[in-house]
């Protein structure tokens, strides 16, 4: 086979490869013995390090918890539901969903058993005439509610014309008397009016064994005449002056203008006589004398003098009147007075003239028999009416909240707690150690994750005491409902923040930070690979290892954590 010179080349070239990489495998595998120990002492110690960052810190605490709705409230009945004492069987159970003011939470014998909002608990049957902060709360809620209830804490008939408003918008009637209240308000009735049947008799009858016919027409007459002196008296002491005083004050007051006006000409003309020239005598002469007015002057003198007699006249008809008019109520006054005391002694003759009578104590009888069965009916009355049972109101401390859960059934007695409600929003509960505890408070923002990794803002709205285990109880509230519901029970992990810087600040590992025999901060500061300073430094907040620190550091700066 001929080689061209070009193919002689390249094979050249391979078997030098060859040699040469078979020569350096050689070589890797023949060292010195200086080598050799050279390879087996150990590495050249290094400096462990950190890089100074420029970050927000944020302090928090862990609280594993559960996602449940808050405030869970057993609620009981707190007594019958409608008028009856019958067995108490609820024909409507209650049911799971958000409960809102004057919503039908069951029904117990058909009945209704309303919620509304209030703190103080249904204790009692409400009846017309019932007293008291649950009546008052009763009627703010059915302001709340649209209907027109004053808020004056009584039972009143204004408040019971809403509630029956009230349960007749919901399809219900308002407890009404029952057949046994009913018929004791009848007999009570025929009580008053068989006592007043006796109380006539005996009247009657003492009536009849006496002569007191004319000692009662005597009081009826006195009574008559005080009536009349009474009407006298007012109708003087309306009336300012009698029809004769009033024409002499009239005419008295003509006479003092006729007066003023004879007055005024007078003065008029004087005047004009003072300002008219004397004539002179003829051309060139010189002016006469004055006129004389002397007898228009005299005229003024008489008119102002009659003014002023006018005047007194009108004062002294004006006193005579007053004068009068007080005489006049005087007189009126007095024969009130008289046949005041003429009604009075008939009253007291005719009272006298009756005791003398054998039936006078039957009279006295009846008279407290019949006062007696009114006192029963009147206060009877006062609580009979529609009413409310105690077990037809359930107050709750706040609304709407949640029915959580039912715990009687259609058909079972409710004479247990029928339900437990809680709020309508969501809480995170859990628990802290007690050194972990200290460092929490209400109102610190919080965290709350999910397990499928949702977060929702919250903040912490309660602390408990310390149980048995030595943990606290943290209550935490979310910001937003939204998207919770279907995770109620489940657990979830709260991160309260106890602490943050706020802005971006120097951040170091705790680790690097080493405090000296002078108490002051410092940390070391990688120059070389094999030189470090020492820089001094203020430390802030620490959180999750690193720690906040103030000094002659700059980002970027590599920190010695250790050395190795």
């Amino acid at each position: 086979m001929t080689r061209t010179p070009r193919g002689t080349l390249l094979l050249v070239l391979a078997v030098v490869v060859v040699v040469a990489g078979a020569g350096w495998g050689v070589s890797t595998l023949l060292r010195s013995p200086a080598d050799e120990a050279a390879a087996r002492k150990p590495p050249r110690p290094s400096l462990v390090t950190a890089t100074v960052e420029r970050r927000k810190l944020v302090s928090t605490i862990v609280v594993s918890s559960t996602l449940e709705y808050g405030s869970p409230y057993p609620v009981s009945l707190a007594g019958v539901v409608g008028g009856g004492d019958s067995t108490q069987r609820a024909t409507r159970a209650p049911r799971p969903g958000t409960l809102t003011e004057g919503a039908v939470v069951m029904e117990v014998n058909g009945r209704p058993v309303f919620v509304f909002s209030g703190k103080v608990p249904m204790h009692r049957g409400i009846v017309p005439g019932t007293r008291g902060d649950d009546v008052r709360q009763l009627q703010k809620a059915l302001r709340r509610l649209g209907h027109r209830a004053p808020v004056t804490g009584v039972f009143d008939q204004a408040t019971i014309a809403s509630v029956s408003r009230f349960y007749a918008k919901r399809d219900y009637e308002a407890q009404q008397p029952t057949l046994e209240l009913r018929q004791k308000r009848d007999d009570l009735g025929r009580a008053v009016r068989s006592a007043q049947e006796v109380l006539a008799t005996e009247r009657k009858a003492l009536d009849q064994g006496m002569d007191v016919l004319p000692l009662k027409v005597r009081l009826a007459n006195a009574r008559r005449d005080l009536e009349e002196a009474g009407q006298a008296l007012d109708s003087a002491r309306a009336q300012e002056r009698t029809i004769e005083d009033e024409a002499e004050v009239e005419a008295a007051e003509s006479a003092v203008r006729a007066a003023e006006e004879k007055l005024l000409a007078a003065e008029q003309e004087l005047a004009q006589a003072g300002a008219a020239p004397t004539p002179a005598p003829g051309p060139g002469a010189p002016a006469g004398p004055p006129a004389d007015t002397r007898l228009l002057e005299l005229r003024v003198a008489n008119a102002r003098a009659d003014s002023a007699a006018a005047r007194s006249a009108l004062e002294r008809v004006l006193e005579e009147a007053g004068i009068a008019r007080d005489r006049r109520l005087a007189e009126l006054g007095r024969n009130v007075r008289l046949t005041r005391e003429a009604v009075v002694a008939a009253e007291q003759t005719l009272r006298q003239a009756r005791q003398l009578s054998p039936t006078k104590l039957k009279v006295a009888n009846a008279q407290r028999d019949l006062a007696a069965a009114r006192a029963l009916l009147a206060e009877f009355s006062r609580t009979y009416g529609p009413t409310i049972p105690p077990g037809e109101i359930v107050f709750l401390p706040r609304l709407p909240a949640r029915l959580h859960k039912a715990t009687v059934k259609a058909g079972e007695p409710a004479d247990k707690p029928i339900a437990t409600v809680t709020s309508s929003t969501f809480v995170v509960s859990g628990s802290v150690d007690a050194a972990e505890a200290e460092r929490l408070k209400t109102g610190l923002n919080a965290t709350i994750e999910t397990e499928t990794g949702k977060t929702v803002p919250g903040t912490v709205t309660s602390l408990g005491g310390r149980d048995t285990k030595g943990a606290v109880p943290v209550m935490i509230t979310p910001a937003s409902m939204k998207g919770l519901r279907k995770l109620a029970g489940a657990p979830v992990t709260a991160r309260v923040t106890i602490g943050a810087t706020g802005k971006e600040v120097l951040v170091v590992p705790a680790a690097a930070v080493v405090t000296a025999a002078d108490g002051r901060a410092r940390v070391q500061v990688e120059i070389t690979p094999d030189r470090t300073r020492e820089v001094e430094v203020r430390t802030g907040l620490a959180a999750d290892g690193a720690v906040e620190v103030t000094g002659d550091l700059k980002p970027g700066d590599l920190v010695v954590i250790n050395s190795a």
